[in-house]
C-alpha cells in the first residue's frame, strides 16, 4: 500500500478504507477462520476488525509496507477479545441459580380446552333442563344436600325431589351419549352423576 493511501486512510477518507477492506477482507477472514475455527464468528472478527481498524485509522505508520500485518494483529487481539468475553459470560451464567425447566404447556392447553368444551356441553344440557329440575340438580349435585336437606330447602316432598332428579339424570345421559357419539365420554356429566347423592 502506498504513502498517499496509507495518508488517506489516517485522515478519514471512506473510499481509501472501502479499498482497504476490498483488499484484504478475505485474508483476514481466513485468519479469523484459522483462530475460531467457526465461520460465523470468522464474520464477527473480520466486522470487528475493521471497526477497530477505523478506530484505530491514526495509528497507521505514514510509510512502510503492506497493512496486512497489521490487520491480522487487529484481527487477532479481537478474536482474543471475543473469546475472554465469552468466557466470561459463560463463567457468570454458571453463577447464575438453575431454573427450572419451562414445562411443555401444550398438554395442559389441550386439556384446558377440552374442559371448556365439556363445560359449555355441560352448561347447555343443564340449561336444556326444566327449571324445577335444574334447582334439585343445583341443590343436590351443586350443594351437596341430599334429598330430605333438598326437599326442605325446595319446599316439596323428598319423593318428589327423588323424582326430579332422576328425570334430570337422564336427560343428562343422553346429552352425555349424544356427546359421546361425537367423540368425547361426557366425563362432565359422569363427574355431576356421580356426585349425587
Amino acid at each position: 500500500m502506498d504513502v498517499t493511501t496509507r495518508a488517506r486512510i489516517r485522515a478519514g477518507d471512506q473510499q481509501a478504507f472501502a479499498e482497504l477492506f476490498d483488499e484484504f477482507a478475505k485474508a483476514v477472514y481466513n485468519h479469523a477462520y484459522r483462530l475460531t475455527g467457526d465461520w460465523s464468528a470468522a464474520e464477527d472478527v473480520v466486522s470487528l476488525t475493521f471497526l477497530e481498524a477505523w478506530r484505530l485509522r491514526e495509528r497507521i505508520e505514514p510509510d512502510g509496507g503492506s497493512l496486512r500485518p497489521w490487520l491480522l494483529g487487529v484481527a487477532t487481539n479481537v478474536t482474543r477479545n471475543m473469546r475472554r468475553a465469552a468466557r466470561r459470560h459463560q463463567e457468570a451464567m454458571a453463577r447464575m441459580p438453575r431454573a427450572d425447566p419451562v414445562p411443555d404447556f401444550a398438554d395442559e392447553l389441550i386439556g384446558r380446552v377440552a374442559d371448556a368444551q365439556r363445560l359449555a356441553d355441560v352448561r347447555a344440557a343443564f340449561a336444556r333442563l326444566r327449571r324445577h329440575e335444574q334447582d334439585v340438580l343445583s341443590l343436590c349435585a351443586g350443594a351437596g344436600l341430599d334429598y330430605a336437606e333438598a326437599a326442605e330447602a325446595l319446599g316439596i316432598p323428598v319423593g318428589t325431589v327423588r323424582s326430579r332428579l332422576s328425570r334430570a339424570r337422564k336427560k343428562l345421559e343422553l346429552a352425555a351419549a349424544a356427546r359421546q357419539v361425537r367423540g368425547d365420554r361426557g366425563t362432565a356429566v359422569r363427574s355431576v352423576k356421580e356426585s349425587t347423592p
